[in-house]
Formats: structure tokens, C-alpha cells, sequence
């Protein structure tokens, strides 16, 4: 009859009583490689969730402009005409906007 040793792998990691042996160590490591397309698309569902919790509307904002707008003295004519340059800017980008009254 033929006999052969114990041939099982386990046998370096545990020792007789069942428990790992710690002086066994392995010389791989691990690691992972991300794309960085993953990196990208990681980085827009991050801003993406961040907006989706941001509010719409800034109260604090729109508030402090309703009492500007309510109080006589603040519309004058610095204010509309700064006011239509902007909305001139935002429409028409590339031209001059600059408002001759």
C-alpha cells in the first residue's frame, strides 16, 4: 500500500489546532484599477446628487430683492439701466450692449 503526505494547502496556513498561523504571510498584494472614465462618471454622479439636494430657490435672495424693489428710493435710473444691460448681456452675449437713454 502506497502513502502519501499531506499534500493539503491549508496546512501552511493553519496549524494543528484549527487557528490561521500568523507567521505565514503572503507575498501578493492587491489592487484595483479604475478607469478614468469610471473616475469621471464617479465624479458627475457625485455634482448630480449634489444639485438634486440643493434647493431651487435662495429665499434669502429673493426676500432682500422684494424689499429693494418695495423702497421708492432704490429704483432709479442707475438700477433700471444697469438692470436691462444684464438682461442685454445674457440675451446677446457677443454684442455691445451698452444702452444709450
Amino acid at each position: 500500500m502506497m502513502s502519501v503526505g499531506r499534500v493539503n494547502p491549508l496546512e501552511q496556513v493553519f496549524s494543528g489546532n484549527g487557528k490561521a498561523n500568523p507567521t505565514v504571510k503572503s507575498t501578493k498584494g492587491d489592487s484595483v484599477s479604475i478607469s478614468s472614465e469610471a473616475v469621471e462618471k464617479a465624479e458627475r454622479l457625485r455634482v448630480a446628487e449634489m444639485v438634486a439636494v440643493a434647493p431651487d430657490v435662495r429665499a434669502d435672495k429673493i426676500a432682500d430683492l422684494k424689499e429693494r424693489i418695495n423702497n421708492p428710493s432704490y429704483m432709479n435710473e442707475a438700477v433700471i439701466r444697469e438692470t436691462a444691460e444684464k438682461i442685454l448681456d445674457a440675451l446677446f452675449p457677443d454684442s455691445d450692449s451698452s444702452i444709450t437713454l
